[in-house]
């Protein structure tokens, strides 16, 4: 399952909010087999959200869109995946209705705007707030809000799923350039993939279908690079 991850919001483009939502979203699909191919940020304008959920929608198998929900002047992503689809927004009867069952609200008690929702889509519930998230075809819409979003992506997870893939990392004090010939044969001798991140020491991640042939392949580098010690 190839996956996009969107990210809304002015607020990360310009370094006032740290994406948080966006390693989460992905340690998350990882974690479930799921391969995510693209991470976007965009800000909070109509046309740019509903053109590259267009574009997603259209070439992987699910879009995860986080943020800008609600029912105030700068949360356009319900407009704009609506848009995406030609779709319009509509009040939305399970959103009104959960939120008078759950939240203790009435639509009066409500802003406008709170409970629209693209028209023929699924309502998710907002555990940890108010503004209801949605999936519109494949694509996900779920709040900005970190606690909000997880306990919305909680409730639609098994709808992600892959081959799962084991992780193993290895901490090397030596350069990365020196690595390469090791890594080439590392992956010539095992069926892993290999990545190296640079830092105060270099992290070196192993990663496979099989987890035994992913451990004899840490062992096997382990026993031919100089061990990282903290």
């Amino acid at each position: 399952m190839q996956v996009a991850v969107v990210t809304v919001g002015d607020e990360l483009l310009a370094g006032d909010t740290v994406n948080t939502n966006a390693a989460w979203l992905c340690e998350e699909l990882t974690a479930r087999g799921v391969s995510v191919e693209r991470v976007t940020t965009v800000p909070d304008r109509v046309a740019d959200i509903a053109r590259v959920v267009n574009e997603y929608h259209a070439e992987y198998d699910a879009v995860v869109v986080t943020g800008g929900l609600g029912p105030t002047h700068d949360d356009v992503t319900m407009e704009s995946v609506a848009a995406a689809f030609g779709r319009s927004l509509e009040r939305n009867a399970d959103a009104e209705e959960w939120l008078e069952t759950n939240g203790g609200y009435s639509a009066a008690d409500l802003v406008e705007g709170t409970t629209d929702l693209p028209a023929g889509s699924r309502m998710l519930p907002n555990d940890e707030g108010v503004a209801p998230g949605a999936v519109v075809g494949s694509v996900y819409v779920l709040p900005g809000v970190p606690g909000e979003m997880k306990a919305m992506f909680a409730r639609v997870a098994d709808e992600f799923a892959g081959e799962r893939t084991h992780v193993r990392f290895v901490h090397t004090s030596e350069p990365e350039s020196s690595l390469i010939e090791r890594f080439e044969a590392v992956q010539s001798a095992f069926d892993v993939t290999v990545g190296s991140y640079p830092g105060d020491h270099v992290r070196i991640k192993l990663a496979g279908a099989d987890e035994e042939t992913v451990e004899s392949a840490a062992a096997w580098l382990e026993a031919r690079v100089d061990l990282y010690e903290e």
